[in-house]
């Protein structure tokens, strides 16, 4: 059967969810989680360390009192940390802790045996991240988080 292009990007994007949850779900044990605005922020700052709120707010299309809610709670947590500038006291830049470092590794690596579990040698994982790479430009940054 047939399908029309725009059914197909649909059913791209029915996939990419449904995958999305699928790693998602195993993770479990010694590995922060977080919720999809504050996973949104820690993937921004770690981007971008030093970067300031308005900037993360810009960057990641959180409203502002949505973005700072969502650092106070990676603050609380040790993921982020807060500093001051030099030269103006009132502005704040954001910084990805030691301890935020440590959990993307425990993530990267809880990522890599998920899906190299599903996927099984063979697969051409660097043509699927230059789809996938191309296809998150095109989009921009994320809506909401």
């Amino acid at each position: 059967m047939h399908r029309s292009p725009d059914a197909r990007l649909a059913d791209l994007a029915d996939v990419l969810l449904s995958v999305a949850r699928s790693i998602h779900a195993p993770l479990v044990g010694d590995i922060e989680q977080l919720t999809a605005t504050e996973t949104t922020v820690m993937r921004y700052i770690d981007r971008n360390p030093g970067t300031t709120a308005s900037a993360a707010a810009a960057g990641t299309r959180l409203q502002r009192s949505n973005l700072s809610t969502a650092v106070r709670r990676l603050e609380q947590r040790g993921l982020v940390e807060r500093s001051h500038d030099d030269h103006d006291a009132r502005s704040v830049h954001l910084h990805p802790t030691a301890l935020a470092a440590a959990n993307l590794l425990r993530l990267r690596a809880a990522w890599a045996a998920v899906i190299g579990d599903a996927l099984g040698e063979g697969a051409d994982v660097e043509a699927a991240i230059a789809l996938l790479e191309r296809l998150e430009s095109g989009l921009g940054p994320p809506a909401g988080g």
